[in-house]
């Protein structure tokens, strides 16, 4: 009874990643996976082929790796098993258990399955709860409990007030970064995916149109395989963040552990160029708004560099730097001053950065007692920008190019704060998670509170009021002389 007891109360539960999905791009009913027998076989032959793989690679000390080289496989390969870790532990994953038997005993449950049989579902709420509206957003958010790793898909719709899990993917190892992108490869249509950067070195791709998935359309990078003759790509070690290229679409980047930045050519899945310049992990990647050749890197070597990709490749790369003093966490643009970026390091110092200063910072501040981990400095109201630290705290600050005023703070009660997001339809609406194992995810609104409100609310329906008037109307409501 004492063993039942300790299984249903998880010794690791927290959410280290997440991403609000603009609304719209996702089907209204995503389309379910059938799986033959067959295909079922498959995926259970591959991944027990990739746990062999691992313990082999973990037994073997020998340097003799083969000269020739092969071309990975490409998409389709099922889900393996890592054994990277991070040094300092940042994500307390010391308990987390990646035994392959974990692995084997999801896949075994599935295998029971009979696929082509019908399930009788209970209809009416749990029908429309399926259906995606033009009004939800989707949130993603990675999930880490005792000896799984999952994504969830949330609806969330501010209009109705709802918020639940609408389906899932199982993960070979802890989600450490997730970014959305339109491109799918392999389809000349817009596509709804995400990639997920994980405590293993291989990227993964998954259709978020797709339900009951049990291996993601694309991966980025390979272990390597001697049995199956294919040969290491992309990272060695954990990838810490990742960044797309609205503007070039079939570029992602992503930063890892083995101190590189990898630019990833997503039309054949292969690194178009691996960026050496790093000393320390790669913790944070931007691309420019913009300026889609601008890519802001920050690592734990205590520096942010701006890279031009035009004139970057595997052997020289151009960059600017800034020694900001402790690891950067967080990295992101201000879309209201195109020269500047912020800055977030580990001894809880916010740093604010024009480009064109190549040998200073415009100011800094202390923001929190820990680390900075969450960043969001809106798209939608200037100036305000939202912070989260391990410190347990969530702050909103109104900040410009000569300092940062604090206007709220909340303990959001979810424990040591790991990620933060807005949402894009609606700027005051705030998705954070946390480590605290009763309570690790949840939504705010900073428009409950009277002061952010007052302060930001105007600067909002201003902008909101000029991007939707004609040339004429907007003009007339442009501040003179910069005072609003």
């Amino acid at each position: 009874m004492d063993s039942d007891q300790e299984d249903e109360v998880p010794n690791v539960n927290f959410v280290p990643s997440l991403l609000f999905v603009k609304r719209g791009v996702a089907k209204a009913n995503p389309d379910k996976v059938t799986l033959t027998p067959g295909e079922l076989a498959r995926i259970i032959s591959e991944t027990k082929e990739d746990l062999e793989e691992d313990g082999a690679d973990d037994m073997d000390t020998s340097d003799d790796e083969s000269a020739e080289t092969h071309e990975p496989k490409q998409p389709m390969a099922a889900p393996g098993v890592t054994g990277t870790t991070i040094e300092d532990d940042e994500y307390n994953l010391a308990a987390y258990d990646d035994d392959s038997a974990a692995i084997g005993l999801h896949l075994s449950t599935v295998a029971i399955v009979d696929p082509t049989e019908n399930i009788e579902d209970d209809v009416d709420s749990d029908e429309e709860d399926e259906i995606i509206k033009p009004s939800d957003n989707l949130i993603l958010v990675g999930h880490v409990q005792n000896d799984t790793a999952s994504l969830e898909v949330y609806i969330y719709n501010e209009q109705e007030g709802s918020l639940y899990v609408h389906h899932d993917f199982w993960l070979p190892s802890p989600p450490l970064c997730i970014e959305w992108l339109s491109f799918d490869p392999g389809s000349e249509l817009p596509g709804n995916m995400c990639a997920i950067g994980c405590m293993d070195p291989v990227i993964t791709l998954w259709d978020l149109d797709i339900q009951d998935s049990l291996e993601p359309v694309c991966k980025l990078g390979s272990k390597g395989s001697r049995k199956r003759n294919i040969a290491k790509q992309g990272h060695s070690d954990a990838v810490l963040d990742l960044s797309w290229n609205r503007h070039l679409e079939h570029i992602l980047a992503s930063g890892s552990v083995d101190q590189t930045v990898i630019l990833w050519d997503l039309e054949n899945g292969t690194p178009h160029t691996t960026i050496r310049e790093f000393e320390e992990k790669v913790q944070t990647l931007a691309f420019h708004p913009k300026r889609p050749e601008m890519l802001l890197a920050g690592s734990c070597d205590g520096l942010v560099k701006v890279f031009d990709c035009r004139t970057t490749n595997d052997s020289n790369s151009t960059f600017t730097k800034w020694e900001l003093g402790g690891e950067v966490e967080r990295v992101c643009w201000d879309s209201f001053n195109a020269d500047c970026f912020l800055a977030s390091t580990n001894d809880g110092k916010l740093h604010y950065i024009d480009t064109r200063q190549t040998d200073n910072v415009l100011w800094t501040k202390q923001a929190h007692e820990k680390e900075v981990t969450g960043l969001v400095l809106s798209t939608a109201v200037k100036g305000m920008l939202s912070t989260a630290s391990a410190d347990g705290t969530m702050k909103v600050w109104d900040i410009d190019a000569h300092d940062a005023r604090l206007v709220y703070k909340k303990n959001p009660k979810i424990g040591v704060i790991q990620c933060l997001d807005e949402c894009q339809e609606n700027p005051f609406t705030l998705a954070m998670g946390g480590d605290l194992k009763s309570k690790n995810f949840c939504v705010v609104n900073l428009l409950d509170n009277d002061v952010v409100s007052n302060v930001f609310k105007p600067r909002f329906e201003n902008s909101y009021s000029i991007k939707n008037k004609s040339p004429d109307e907007a003009a007339e409501d442009v501040p003179i002389d910069g005072h609003e």
